[in-house]
């Protein structure tokens, strides 16, 4: 049995977070509910960066940077809909809030 908390629980908890102190998250797309990717999109106002959640070969998790820098919304929108395309398991959540890695690194990666 695996420690890992199940992806829906996870996304939950961090819309949950973001929400309860203040900022905005939205779920843009809902994947496999126990094991899909996570792809987040930070809206930092002017650009949205992407960061996923990444687990190295050792089991660890790390958010590594995803699709095109210092994208538009509509750059980035099109990057992950062509990523649900080949990989429809994935989980697509937006964050609106200062810290969003912060946030994000604290409730989705297993410690």
């Amino acid at each position: 049995m695996s420690g890992r908390l199940p992806t829906h629980v996870a996304v939950g908890a961090l819309v949950r977070r973001v929400n309860d102190a203040g900022g905005l998250a939205v779920v843009r797309a809902r994947g496999e509910a126990q094991t899909g990717a996570i792809l987040l999109l930070i809206d930092d106002g002017d650009t949205v960066r992407g960061l996923e959640r990444f687990r190295d070969l050792d089991d660890r998790e790390s958010l590594v940077p995803a699709g095109p820098t210092a994208a538009t919304g509509a750059a980035m929108d099109e990057y992950w809909k062509k990523r649900r395309v080949s990989d429809p398991d994935l989980w697509v959540v937006e964050l609106m809030i200062a810290q969003a890695e912060r946030f994000a690194a604290e409730t989705i990666l297993a410690d």
